[in-house]
């Protein structure tokens, strides 16, 4: 979990000039953090997330946030009159996407790299002064979708990790963690289920699904069915990496946020529904 305070070397404020892109104010930010390589790169996510906010523009969601460079703009931009309502609007945005534990993350990740650029002297104000960390939604307050709602998600143009992901949860009633710990090997396409030597309760589905989750698996024997966008990284189990692609298991966390991005246009408060209010009970 990440602290809205890193600590760094000491180095004097005036020993470094001040730079005019945020860009360049993030890079020396987080070469000066102490922060570990894989730390940096979650925070340097982050960072460029709130750039787009800053520019009026949406954020990147899924693989394509993780590889999207910051837009170009000044660092002067953060003590503009309009910062804080742009962040103020992006952080409720981000919390209907991923969920009030990771805004709230992001968000002390910024107050860092903003308590350390005011502390240098590049920028005179904190525009997130207003900004509060949200509470957790309970889980149970969310209500499962009706049955017009779930048809209207499965309706949506998406790419096919997330329509076979999306049928599997409404038409199996399956727990989602279940489902996302599938191999190929686990499906029987035939028979429009599980193979009955498959750990964890058997999951049936109708033919539509079964279309999907046959394409999704196509040209591969083995491995987690439902795969992340990029390889994954060289410490990850090989039961959770695919032996063709080296691309790992899709984690929840991941679908879930893709999920809530998707529908926030469906959903009327605009939040985006959550994967588990998709789940047939």
């Amino acid at each position: 979990m990440f602290t809205a305070v890193v600590e760094f070397d000491g180095e004097a404020p005036a020993a470094i000039a001040p730079p005019v892109e945020y860009a360049v104010a993030v890079d020396r930010f987080l070469t000066r953090s102490g922060l570990s390589p894989a730390s940096q790169r979650v925070y340097r996510i982050a960072l460029t997330t709130w750039a787009w906010m800053l520019v009026d523009r949406p954020s990147p969601v899924g693989v394509s946030r993780r590889g999207a460079a910051a837009p170009v703009l000044p660092l002067g931009l953060i003590d503009s009159e309009f910062a804080a309502d742009r962040l103020a609007a992006g952080f409720a945005a981000r919390e209907a996407a991923v969920g009030a534990r990771t805004a709230n993350r992001e968000l002390a990740i910024l107050r860092s790299a903003l308590s350390w650029w005011r502390a240098h002297g590049w920028i005179a104000s904190d525009p997130t002064t207003q900004l509060h960390r949200l509470a957790a939604r309970p889980a149970s307050t969310a209500e499962p979708l009706t049955e017009e709602q779930a048809r209207a998600v499965l309706r949506l143009r998406a790419p096919l990790r997330e329509q076979a992901l999306w049928h599997a949860v409404y038409d199996t009633g399956g727990g989602i963690e279940r489902i996302l710990a599938l191999n190929v090997s686990d499906l029987d396409p035939a028979g429009r289920r599980t193979r009955p030597a498959t750990p964890g309760p058997d999951l049936h589905w109708r033919t539509a699904t079964g279309h999907l989750l046959t394409l999704l698996a196509a040209g591969r024997t083995t491995g987690p069915l439902f795969l992340t966008d990029r390889r994954a990284p060289a410490a990850t189990p090989a039961r959770d990496r695919c032996p063709l692609t080296g691309r790992g298991r899709l984690s929840y966390r991941r679908a879930a946020e893709v999920f809530t991005a998707a529908t926030g246009e469906l959903d009327p408060t605009g939040r985006g529904w959550t994967l588990r209010q998709l789940r047939r009970n």
